[in-house]
């Protein structure tokens, strides 16, 4: 079993693996929210696995006052967590479509700001003034229930999908690279797809080797690229935007950047990192 998707460790397994794992216990969990964007990690004291955006739903199986250890349900993905960064679930209503917002603490730009929220952040909208939403956040162990205000614009309902994953990303462009980020303050290439398709609203797993079995269908030899194709390596990936041209984060440039096509291709494999493993459209 890939770790990174089954919700069991080494003290607890969720009820779905009884007879499949073996563990001390078996539970359900229980379901909370992400509130503050945090990251997941391999271990208690880990690495960084993948990154949560508030609005995203996170089951608890096991834990304490400090660190939990859980599934995200956006994309399956394991590990554990800071226990700040979660409050109860709310409903939610509408989602964020720009990179990143600020939640201000009165519909007034020049107040300060209060929380940040980043593409696909999925909030609970209240009622409006005007171009400003009204957002309620819940409690979490380290703070009180929070409203604000966020602009109009920056979101939409959260059931209406953009059409175009490469127009999102786009948005990122120059946005720092970040190993297992998810948000406008640094991303990766995985993070950047995920990002891109969620908000056109296809499901998309959270990693590339994931991304690469599950999404599209294989392009035959001799196939030219379209715009929104994806182009897989060993543990990279990106998306075609025309003809000659790709938008990847990596770690070369250390950012989001549009690079020619051809050119991505003889570097990558001139560093030691492969060929072109895959090409897939959605």
């Amino acid at each position: 079993m890939d770790r990174r998707l089954t919700p069991a460790n080494d003290q607890v397994a969720h009820s779905s693996l009884r007879g499949r794992v073996q563990s001390l216990r078996f539970t359900d969990g229980v379901l909370k929210q992400v509130v503050g964007d945090s990251f997941l990690l391999d271990a208690p004291s880990g690495n960084r696995d993948r990154q949560v955006l508030s609005g995203d739903q996170f089951n608890i199986l096991d834990g304490d006052d400090h660190m939990v250890f859980g599934q995200s349900l956006k994309d399956g993905y394991v590990g554990y967590l800071e226990a700040w960064s979660l409050g109860d679930p709310q409903t939610l209503t509408h989602r964020v479509t720009h990179r990143t917002t600020h939640m201000y603490r009165e519909p007034n730009f020049k107040t300060p700001h209060s929380h940040v929220f980043h593409m696909n952040s999925r909030v609970k909208v209240v009622g409006t003034q005007g171009k400003w939403a009204e957002v309620k956040i819940p409690k979490t162990p380290m703070s009180a229930p929070k409203h604000g205000y966020i602009p109009v614009s920056h979101l939409c309902a959260i059931d209406d999908y953009a059409s175009d994953p490469v127009a999102i990303a786009e948005q990122f462009l120059d946005t720092p690279y970040v190993w297992a980020g998810n948000s406008g303050f640094g991303i990766d290439c995985s993070g950047l797809v995920q990002a891109a398709l969620l908000a056109c609203g296809i499901d998309c797993p959270a990693d590339s080797d994931l991304q690469e079995a599950a999404l599209g269908q294989d392009i035959p030899d001799g196939t030219p690229l379209q715009r929104g194709d994806l182009v897989f390596w060993k543990g990279h990936v990106a998306l075609v935007v025309d003809d000659t041209r790709i938008i990847h984060a990596n770690a070369h440039d250390m950012s989001v950047v549009y690079e020619n096509t051809a050119a991505a291709i003889a570097r990558i494999e001139a560093q030691g990192d492969g060929p072109v493993t895959s090409r897939k459209r959605l």
